[in-house]
């Protein structure tokens, strides 16, 4: 297997939505603690996007095996089929990435606590239970939660974590406000989930997947994906107004007339391969102008 189609496999496109979360906890960190450990940071990257793909080329991998069971034709449109990859080259990719990622957040424990542990553990066990067992979570209406929570808020604090764990509290008002702080990358990542859910909803009905727009319904599903990047930038304002953030960061609104015109194009058509785009693009609209306006907040103090 080449190294363009591992890429493809593992969909590396989309780490972007592991990525966000750690940028901007750096910033957090020097904001909020004046720390940075650069050793920590890169490690931790690393761990992050091995692990992301990781989690997707299984889910590829245990896609594509259920349309092959099924004698589906989508499984030649999928990666595997396409390039003709084996399955046993398919998981010893996803089972090398997800082993090393699991090393590097051990030599992370050992640089800082076992709070970090914990934290990993929790993180990895939503990332595997995402699409293992019997009951995957993404087959069930928690997927967008589960992953909104553990990419946009766990990535996050465990950014701030082992770049300031040797001077931050752990306790309530600390994971208050980094959960606050981390609204805006907890939520793109679940309207990525949501809309991926909302173009696939009759498929996953034939997969008995049930998801969050199975049981609420596409209509509200769509009202909940508007009203979650609203969410999102209210956060950002409340945010500003407490101290979390500079009032710098208020620059990040700027984004959203580019997020309201890719919200309003998903929102007018749900065909994956025409509009999904649009929740991707936003999931690194608000995130970059939030990252460029807190490192400006930083620089010029405001």
């Amino acid at each position: 297997m080449n190294f363009k189609a591992i890429i493809k496999l593992a969909q590396l496109y989309s780490t972007t939505a592991s990525i966000f979360p750690v940028l901007v906890g750096l910033l957090y960190s020097w904001y909020h603690y004046q720390e940075l450990n650069v050793v920590n940071s890169l490690v931790l990257f690393v761990a992050v996007v091995l692990f992301h793909a990781a989690v997707n080329t299984r889910d590829e991998y245990l896609d594509y095996e259920t349309a092959s069971n099924k004698k589906d034709p989508s499984a030649q449109e999928m990666t595997i089929g396409k390039e003709k990859l084996s399955m046993p080259a398919v998981k010893k990719v996803y089972s090398i990435t997800g082993i090393i990622s699991a090393l590097l957040g051990i030599y992370l424990v050992a640089q800082t606590s076992m709070a970090l542990l914990y934290m990993g553990l929790i993180c990895f066990l939503i990332g595997i239970l995402y699409t293992a067992g019997p009951l995957p979570i993404s087959s069930t209406p928690f997927g967008e939660a589960f992953s909104g929570i553990a990419m946009g808020f766990g990535i996050y604090f465990i950014t701030v974590y082992v770049n300031a764990f040797n001077v931050m509290t752990l306790d309530g008002p600390t994971f208050g406000k980094i959960f606050l702080a981390a609204l805006p990358t907890v939520i793109v990542v679940t309207n990525i989930m949501l809309a991926n859910n909302i173009c696939d909803l009759e498929e996953d009905i034939e997969d008995k997947r049930f998801t969050l727009p199975y049981y609420i319904g596409k209509p509200k599903s769509l009202v909940l994906f508007k009203w979650l990047y609203i969410l999102a930038y209210v956060s950002l304002i409340v945010s500003v107004f407490i101290g979390v953030y500079p009032k710098m960061v208020l620059l990040a609104l700027l984004s959203i007339p580019l997020e309201k015109k890719n919200t309003d194009k998903f929102l007018a058509v749900q065909v994956k391969s025409q509009t999904f785009m649009y929740a991707v693009q936003n999931s690194a609209i608000i995130p970059v102008f939030l990252i460029v306006a807190f490192a400006l907040g930083i620089l010029l103090h405001f």
